[in-house]
């Protein structure tokens, strides 16, 4: 009779918490836990091209179906190799758990020369992670398992790992008998001061002109949300919080959110409070933090460290978004706010101004968002990388109706667009999956295209295709004179890519027949690629800032000549 080993019981405990995907690729540090999967039977392990794309995948996973994502590694390389995926995963407050493995416990920190074995792993890990915990012995596995599950799942919500030595995971343990026993607790839900919930009612019905900025925080508090607006209140997004409430709401700007929006800014202007809530107010959105915001703000977050981050706040409550903004309805529906009707009127006038004035700033590409949004269904979810089209269209010009169809590299980081959207379309059975992606950012992992088709994953995959880094070209025109280096790739034919690995795929050479063409892959069943040939289309005009910064590079230089 085989033995009951820590391998095999952390694929139970996955199970047990309802776990039934996770990536990773085998290796001789994981071969226990990966027998585990086998014998549970219940989990589906996806088997990737490297580590960091299944910590991206596992990622993308979470975010789409509100769920804790899983990646499996091995020791040294195979962690290390995951790491961007733990940072992105931090970024945008995703939970995750990453288990690992680690040397025999007689070679850790000796420097024996074991296999895999890298000074440190575990401190590699913490920096990266929220925390990491190492397993010391069989009988604490589960528990520290738990722990770590709890911890990913507790706001703000993040990457969790956990190290197993391999002479650990091979160790007779104990199977537990109740399934009580195997279930990591509830992670604790920040709950509101009752004073701070009163001030804060107390503000908003002082305030003539209230905005909201919801953020990433902010993603389970829609229909909390959603009442705010009905009392007459704007609001903007980030664009990691973009789809809180849906675009379809009037009093909802989304991703507009200002740089570059005169009339956004506009009501900044004329705002009298601006609630943030579950936001950073990060800087690549605030133009560094010098975006002229209300002067009068307030903050709700779960994360007790965010009252000194950024834009300072008049009243800061610490609580989670959704319980804290009910309880604040509680309030105001009892003695609601007087938001000034002109006011109300003036946020639900700026939002189409706004968005016609922003897509007069695409030049050929300024009907894409509407094309694809028409093509695509209602609930599908649109991952992208981080790309020109992206920034700009993508972010605050593409409707959304719920925060889990919004999947992007939060951290800015290029290339992770695609796992993302891979991972969202293993785990999303029944949804489409529209993957937005640049050329650069493409080829950084394009070799996980094979791990979509293996796992016939339902996902289009865009590329606009401009033959190098478009953002960079335009930073080089506004600080080097136009001097372009560094920022031109070679690449293979995109269609014959795309042949060798077995899935249909269309080119775009009309701005006029974008719409048409992704409805056709969108259609197609499995994954699917088009490219958009953007030297046939036409240069993608460069946006604000460097839109500015460009106009007045290119000043200096006339006066200079």
């Amino acid at each position: 009779m085989s033995k009951y080993l820590v391998g095999h019981l952390v694929a139970d405990f996955l199970a047990h918490n309802g776990v039934d995907t996770v990536f990773g690729i085998i290796s001789v540090h994981n071969i226990p836990i990966m027998d585990g999967l086998t014998l549970n039977k219940t989990i589906r392990m996806v088997m990737t091209r490297g580590e960091t794309g299944a910590a991206h995948m596992a990622d993308g996973l979470a975010r789409a179906g509100g769920k804790v994502g899983v990646v499996i590694s091995s020791t040294g390389p195979g962690a290390s190799n995951a790491v961007p995926g733990l940072v992105e995963a931090r970024f945008a407050g995703t939970p995750l758990l990453h288990i690992t493995g680690q040397s025999a416990t007689a070679h850790i920190g000796r420097d024996t020369g074991a296999v895999h074995d890298v000074p440190d792993q575990l401190g590699m890990l913490g920096a990266v992670s929220k925390k990491a915990y190492r397993v010391h012995a069989a009988d604490e596995a589960l528990d520290v398992l738990k722990q770590a599950w709890t911890e990913a799942l507790t706001a703000p919500a993040g990457p969790v790992s956990v190290e197993i030595p391999i002479d650990i995971q091979r160790s007779p343990v104990d199977r537990p008998a109740d399934a009580r026993a195997w279930r990591a607790p509830a992670a604790p839900v920040a709950q509101p001061a009752e004073d701070d919930v009163d001030r804060l009612a107390r503000a908003l019905r002082a305030a003539r002109r209230p905005m909201i900025w919801a953020g990433g925080g902010a993603r389970d508090a829609g229909k909390e949300l959603a009442a705010l607006l009905d009392m007459g209140m704007g609001m903007v997004t980030s664009w990691n919080g973009h789809g809180a409430v849906s675009d379809d709401h009037p009093a909802n700007l989304g991703g507009m959110n200002g740089p570059g929006s005169p009339a956004v800014e506009a009501l900044y202007e004329q705002a009298d409070l601006l609630l943030v809530v579950g936001s950073r107010l990060r800087g690549h959105e605030t133009l560094d933090h010098k975006l002229k915001l209300p002067a009068h703000r307030a903050r709700i977050d779960a994360d007790p460290a965010a009252q000194a981050r950024g834009y300072p706040c008049e009243l800061f409550v610490h609580g989670a978004a959704a319980v804290t903004l009910r309880r604040l309805l509680d309030r105001l529906r009892e003695q609601p706010p007087q938001v000034d009707p002109a006011f109300t009127r003036a946020v639900r006038d700026a939002k189409p101004r706004a968005i016609e004035d922003f897509k007069q700033t695409l030049g050929p590409y300024a009907g894409f968002a509407a094309q694809l949004r028409a093509a695509m269904p209602a609930d599908a979810v649109f991952a992208r990388d981080i790309t020109l089209s992206n920034s700009t269209w993508g972010h605050r010009l593409f409707p959304l109706h719920d925060q889990r169809q919004n999947i992007y590299p939060v951290g800015a980081g290029i290339g992770q667009g695609l796992q993302l959207g891979i991972g969202a379309a293993i785990g999303e059975k029944g949804r489409k999956v529209v993957a937005l992606t640049g050329d650069g950012g493409f080829f950084f992992n394009m070799t996980e295209l094979w791990t979509a088709v293996q796992e016939s994953a339902d996902i289009v995959i865009i590329v606009m295709n401009d033959g190098g880094y478009g953002v960079i070209k335009h930073m080089q025109d506004a600080m080097c004179e136009g001097r372009y280096a560094h920022s031109t790739l070679l690449a293979p034919d995109l269609l014959k890519l795309a042949g060798l690995a077995g899935i249909p795929a269309w080119r775009v050479s009309r701005a006029e027949d974008f719409g048409a063409t992704a409805r056709q892959a969108i259609g197609t069943r499995g994954p699917t690629l088009v490219e958009v040939d953007m030297h046939a289309i036409g240069p993608f005009p460069p946006y604000y800032p460097y839109s500015a910064m460009i106009d007045a590079a290119k000043a200096r230089r006339i006066v200079r000549h």
